[in-house]
C-alpha cells in the first residue's frame, strides 16, 4: 500500500494519506496568529478544508478530531466557529484539552483524521 505526503516538510508533513484514511498533522493559524480563538479557528478550518481537498476527501468524512486550547475559557468561542463548519449528521468524534502550544500567539490547534 502506498504512502503519500502532502506538503511534506524537514519536521512532518501537513496530511499523510495511507490506504482510505488520511490523516492531518496539527494545524494552526500563522495569518491569524495572536488574534481571537474564532479568527484562529475559521483560518484553521479552512486550512484543513484544503488539505482534506488534496487529499481526495472532505469535512463529511470526519473521523476523529483533537483540539488544543491555550485557554478552555475559549471552549464556546472555538465551538461557535466549529458548528457553523462541521458537517451536520457527520460529525466526528472528538477530544477538546487544554494545552500550552508551541508558541504564545497561537491559541487553538486542531489536528483530524478522515476516511476518503
Amino acid at each position: 500500500m502506498t504512502i503519500q505526503r502532502i506538503k511534506p516538510g524537514q519536521r512532518m508533513s501537513g496530511a499523510v494519506v495511507h490506504g482510505n484514511t488520511v490523516y492531518l498533522a496539527g494545524q494552526v493559524a500563522d495569518k491569524s496568529a495572536g488574534q481571537s480563538v474564532a479568527e484562529q479557528t475559521k483560518e484553521i478550518l479552512s486550512i484543513i478544508d484544503g488539505l482534506l481537498e488534496q487529499a481526495g476527501t472532505d469535512k463529511s468524512k470526519l473521523l476523529m478530531v483533537n483540539i488544543w486550547l491555550t485557554d478552555m475559557s475559549t471552549f464556546q468561542e472555538m465551538n461557535g466557529v466549529w458548528d457553523a463548519w462541521v458537517s451536520q449528521g457527520n460529525t466526528p468524534a472528538r477530544a477538546t484539552v487544554e494545552a500550552k502550544l508551541a508558541a504564545p500567539q497561537f491559541k487553538v490547534e486542531i489536528a483530524v483524521i478522515a476516511a476518503k
